[in-house]
């Protein structure tokens, strides 16, 4: 057994790897931290904690969102883990959004790719037929250090605000 174990960690050793380099963006980089985020949801208002770091070997910025308002269970109304990471083949971002809205994250519609247009990277969400059924654009602020998050369901090619909200560093 261990000549089996010592021949594949030699094998793994000499293959070689394409080691990715890490995601170096000016913008995200604002993003790493605390947050508080307070605003409109739904018609509601709302007040969310915000933890967001690098992992992976700064491959990926993992968001970790959670209501402040919780159901008779004492658990967060919303919660949310979102990934965003960059591809430089196609210079977009991408962004992994799995919450507790109803599972079934990990089908396509979860996905969304954004390209940066100035202080703001538009996420855009589709079905799996392609047309486009959410955005939600983070737009940071650099004179108050702050995030605004945009967030438009998509009916019929036409925006519709789903949420307005601030993000201020705790």
């Amino acid at each position: 057994m261990r000549h089996v174990l010592f021949a594949l960690a030699a094998f793994w050793l000499a293959t070689p790897v394409a080691i990715s380099q890490p995601v170096t963006d000016p913008l995200l980089e604002h993003f790493s931290g605390t947050w508080v985020l307070r605003g409109t949801l739904a018609g509601k208002q709302t007040t969310h904690d915000i933890t967001s770091q690098w992992i992976l070997g700064h491959q990926y910025l993992q968001i970790h969102e959670r209501s402040r308002e919780t159901d008779s269970k004492g658990q967060p109304q919303y919660e949310a883990l979102v990934l965003v990471g960059w591809e430089a083949a196609s210079s977009q971002y991408q962004c992994l959004w799995l919450d507790s809205t109803g599972g079934g994250g990990l089908a396509g519609h979860a996905v969304a790719l954004g390209k940066r247009d100035g202080q703001s990277i538009p996420f855009v969400f589709k079905e799996p037929d392609g047309t486009v059924s959410f955005v939600n654009t983070f737009s940071y602020e650099s004179a108050t250090n702050s995030w605004t998050w945009e967030l438009d369901n998509v009916k019929k090619g036409t925006r519709v605000p789903f949420g307005r909200v601030r993000l201020t560093q705790r």
